[in-house]
């Protein structure tokens, strides 16, 4: 004989209260069709800000108020967070394209998409690691060859355009038919 339903439901509960399940986040398994990878190089660009503004803080003497020494602990803190959630958004966004986008046709037109997002994949962590800007300039240069790879198997021509951001840099973008 069946499970009555509402049996199951305090079932489930008991399960979730053991166990609680775990948040699952995607772009959209549908596929939906809809990618863009502005998103990947708006936080490798705010990864790069972050670690010139690490680069520009002020150490505070030895010698330093005790609020002192807190605001630079807040602020180093503070920038280390927003770098390390956008270093983690970069390898996200782009894993979500590569895994769901791209087919073995633009991977045989394009044989070095493979090898490109294992490196962002790579920088992104390095990123994490350290504040290095050079690193950070990494990622965003080779978010951006990812972005015109991407664009080009929409058969889209693009061009870097100033992001006009305080990191600088520059964004790929798609030009209009």
């Amino acid at each position: 004989m069946p499970a009555n339903p509402s049996s199951l439901g305090w079932l489930e509960r008991l399960v979730d209260a053991v166990h609680p399940p775990r948040p699952v986040y995607a772009h959209c398994d549908i596929p939906c069709g809809i990618y863009d990878p502005y998103e990947a190089q708006i936080s490798a660009l705010t990864v790069l800000r972050m670690d010139q503004l690490i680069g520009e803080l002020a150490m505070p003497a030895a010698d330093a108020k005790p609020e002192d020494r807190a605001a630079y602990v807040v602020k180093l803190s503070r920038y280390t967070a927003v770098k390390e959630s956008h270093a983690e958004r970069v390898k996200s966004e782009i894993r979500v394209i590569w895994g769901d986008y791209f087919t073995p046709d633009h991977a045989k037109q394009h044989p070095n998409v493979h090898e490109l997002t294992w490196k962002i994949l790579k920088a992104a962590s390095k990123t994490r690691q350290g504040t290095s800007v050079a690193d950070a300039q990494e990622l965003v240069k080779q978010v951006q060859e990812f972005s015109e790879l991407f664009w080009q198997t929409k058969g889209a021509k693009t061009r870097r355009i100033p992001s006009l951001q305080k990191s600088g840099g520059e964004l790929v973008v798609q030009v209009p038919p």
